[in-house]
């Protein structure tokens, strides 16, 4: 505390002396043009951007930056922009998955390691907006987050396209000749008309969504679209709300509590949210040492239905639902399984801002009364082949498949995989059941998203739709079908996955949450011994690849490295000069 009571600020031990610390923090500093007493007891704010050209969905966030440093500036703070690796989810390789950790890591330390008194988080795509918050938490400094916001929608013939979905259907279209090349390329053309992440209910625009629910930033930042200009001006008051945070020294562990992450799995069943959420509020809780399980995603979900008519689980696009009211006026529709009192932010409660939200158009954000779909949320599967959870999205599967009874067939590799799965001789019909292994957080190595598998060119001509696919892998949030995946634990960490065989019987049982492998515990017992004779999988030989498969944890933790849950805070106390 200084002489008048005032709290001293984080940023008061490195700009704040007079001495030599001081001198060098200060004057580096200065050769940036800045004025000398913006160093005499301004709150300095951290925007921490995953801008790039290689991550599209952030592409115009250098220009969000400089809408939030106007707001820094007029509330009488200190704006400082830096960079976090970003991770472009339709461009990195093997998957960007493997790296949401590492960003995380350098958030975290970038944060504590600088002399700032908060932070601004500027994402979108899918990855960033998890590994972002996941660093932040563990730091505990006021946070807010900018998200990218969805692009425009797609335009295709005259009709409204969306990213991912419509590529899954008119990649299948072609593959069964109901599509010709061109007439893919040509949608291709019209699919990506700005920045912006995908705008049907993918990831990028789920965590968006559920960061807004759980009060992490102002209201419509999970909808407003990417080029909208109030997104620019939301940036702006983002920067003057971050400063009275820093003041008020509001912290993310006040905001992201376990009624926070209730909130948001409520939220994440009525519009219908991807299934990676599950990982990223495993992980992100861990950080906080909020106590949530698998479970919690299917008790809480289990009586909210589909209220949001949005692709993959509908027909409309991210700027018909925020047009239509976007999740304050969905959150009305709900209110009465929220938790109200819950804060954020902005300063209000989840309550007030649902005390003020409005819908404009009932197709598009459905009543109770009318849902799109009755069931929704998150499924949580156990049995011998799941021992410890598998999910599915039950809102985007077939009806008639949420029980079933089929045959495997096996693919050891996603390369296994895409080798044999348009060979005409493959024995497979359409009660088969196609199941995917070796693509875990270790085995592949980052868990990348080939759970909802293509499905065989063969069954496509016959008109087949749909097939249940099982694998311990995650999909996109854009995708669609019966898939069951994260099947916990993975085949490469030992799990029953490993054990199955091409003919074996599968029996899934959505409704009554099971998933089971119809072999005798003698034959599995066999299996086992065969297998542990076997090698070990070899794991990569150095850097970050070998750092992530020796510490992640499976997807039931969500698939944090083990050494990073809980938190190591703000403080720093040794001084380098």
């Amino acid at each position: 505390m200084t002489d008048d009571g005032k709290r001293t600020l984080r940023s008061a031990h490195s700009y704040g002396k007079l001495d030599r610390d001081g001198f060098i923090h200060r004057s580096w500093m200065k050769n940036q043009g800045l004025p000398g007493d913006v160093f005499d007891g301004r709150p300095v704010i951290g925007i921490c951007n995953t801008w790039s050209e290689l991550t599209p969905c952030n592409s115009h966030l250098r220009e969000v930056a400089e809408h939030v440093k106007r707001g820094v500036w007029e509330a009488g703070g200190l704006p400082v922009e830096f960079p976090a690796m970003s991770l472009g989810e339709t461009q990195m390789r093997p998957t960007a998955m493997l790296f949401r950790n590492l960003l995380a890591m350098e958030v975290e330390e970038s944060i504590r390691g600088n002399p700032i008194d908060g932070v601004v988080l500027l994402g979108g795509c899918d990855k960033t907006t998890p590994g972002q918050i996941m660093g932040a938490a563990s730091v505990d400094l006021p946070t807010m987050v900018i998200s990218s916001g969805p692009m425009l929608n797609g335009k295709y013939r005259g009709k409204d396209i969306g990213s991912g979905t419509d590529v899954w259907k008119f990649s299948e279209a072609v593959r069964a000749g109901e599509m010709t090349l061109k007439d893919f390329m040509g949608a291709e053309a019209g699919m990506s008309r700005s920045p912006g992440t995908c705008m049907t209910m993918g990831t990028a625009s789920t965590m968006a969504c559920l960061i807004e629910a759980m009060g992490l930033s102002l209201p419509f930042n999970g909808t407003l679209p990417a080029m909208d200009a109030r997104r620019r001006a939301m940036a702006h008051e983002t920067g003057r709300r971050i400063v009275a945070m820093v003041k008020d020294d509001v912290k993310p562990s006040h905001i992201l509590t376990r009624a926070a992450f209730e909130n948001a799995i409520r939220v994440h069943a009525a519009i219908g949210g991807s299934t990676n959420a599950v990982i990223h509020l495993l992980a992100l809780a861990g950080r906080l040492g909020v106590e949530l399980s698998l479970e919690d995603f299917d008790a809480l979900s289990a009586d909210i239905p589909l209220l949001v008519d949005l692709q993959p689980s509908g027909q409309y696009l991210m700027e018909d639902f925020h047009y239509a009211g976007a999740l304050p006026g969905l959150m009305t529709k709900i209110k009465d399984k929220l938790n109200l009192d819950a804060v954020t932010v902005g300063g209000m409660t989840i309550g007030d801002i649902v005390a003020e939200g409005e819908v404009y158009n009932d197709e598009v954000i459905r009543p109770r009364t009318n849902p799109v779909k009755p069931v929704s949320g998150i499924w949580v599967l156990r049995g011998n082949l799941a021992p410890d959870g598998a999910v599915m999205k039950p809102n985007a599967a077939s009806p008639e498949l949420l029980t079933h009874r089929g045959r495997a067939v096996v693919f050891d590799t996603i390369e296994d995989f895409k080798a044999r799965i348009d060979d005409p001789a493959l024995e497979v019909d359409e009660t088969s059941m196609l199941v995917l292994r070796g693509c875990g957080p270790k085995g592949y190595p980052g868990m990348p998203e080939v759970g909802n598998m293509p499905l065989p060119p063969k069954l496509l001509a016959k008109g087949v739709k749909d097939m249940v696919r099982i694998s311990d892998a995650r999909m996109s949030g854009t995708a669609f079908g019966t898939v069951v995946l994260h099947v916990a634990p993975e085949s490469t960490a030992g799990g029953p996955l490993a054990l199955v065989r091409t003919g074996d019987e599968i029996e899934l049982n959505g409704p009554g949450r099971s998933l089971s492998l119809l072999v005798d515990e003698a034959e599995l017992a066999r299996r086992r011994a065969e297998l542990a004779a076997q090698p070990a999988a070899p794991i990569p030989a150095r850097g970050y690849y070998r750092l992530h498969v020796e510490h992640v944890m499976q997807a039931d933790k969500g698939c944090d490295l083990d050494f990073l849950v809980g938190a190591s805070g703000d403080r720093v106390t040794r001084e380098s000069h």
